[in-house]
């Protein structure tokens, strides 16, 4: 029992980790392809976010506000969200009305943010390893794949899909132990749909939502 909470803790960490170089990392990814590969980039963006997450106890913490503020700053204009909640959508985005696509991205956004930043909080002594890419020079999607690893412990697969385009490279799909991001939540998401429509969707993520921030202590509390 204590190797399987371990294991799920240390996949959760990879997951959170991994979605906060996403939403961290990449504020500076235009400015920096020109000179820097997607997997120099990572590996250079990892480093400096795992350091940042050891000296900040608010991000540690889990502070939804601070982790909030950071993804209106960094995420959104350096991660294809909207591709990224299309793809979980699946080939319902298209029925969805311009209104419904604001919503159900406003609430996939909560949803990522509300579940994952607790996991911040168990980033202690882990290193992110890239690996070699695997790329033509002219490829504008790649896959970079990565290792994060702590002492002790069996690596976690960690790859990112991320595409390249006029304003730089993007991601918009997350990879942990051989799990897409994206499929996780589209055959989720599908379920839902069938179920209730797409209102029926949007309805089900904001009362998830609104139970992962009733459900959230504040940063300090004791528990």
């Amino acid at each position: 029992m204590r190797h399987e909470m371990s294991f799920a803790i240390d996949r959760r960490t990879a997951l959170g980790l991994g979605l906060a170089v996403s939403l961290t990392g990449f504020a500076g990814l235009a400015r920096a392809q020109a000179a820097e590969g997607a997997e120099a980039l990572i590996q250079r963006v990892a480093t400096e976010l795992i350091e940042t997450l050891k000296t900040d106890a608010t991000l540690r913490s889990g502070d939804i506000a601070k982790v909030s503020a950071l993804v209106d700053a960094k995420v959104m204009p350096h991660v294809n969200f909207t591709r990224m909640t299309a793809s979980a959508v699946g080939r319902f985005w298209r029925q969805a009305t311009p209104e419904q696509k604001q919503r159900l991205q406003a609430e996939c956004k909560t949803l990522l943010v509300r579940t994952y930043s607790g996991a911040l909080s168990q980033v202690k002594d882990q290193t992110l390893s890239v690996k070699p890419l695997r790329a033509a020079a002219g490829d504008t999607e790649v896959v970079v794949r990565s290792e994060l690893r702590a002492p002790g412990k069996e690596p976690v697969q960690l790859d990112y899909r991320v595409e390249k385009t006029d304003a730089g490279w993007k991601i918009y799909d997350l990879n942990v132990l051989g799990v897409w991001l994206v499929e996780t939540y589209r055959s989720q998401f599908a379920e839902e749909i069938n179920a209730s429509g797409l209102d029926g969707l949007i309805n089900s993520l904001a009362q998830r939502n609104r139970s992962n921030a009733a459900d959230k202590p504040r940063a300090g509390a004791k528990g």
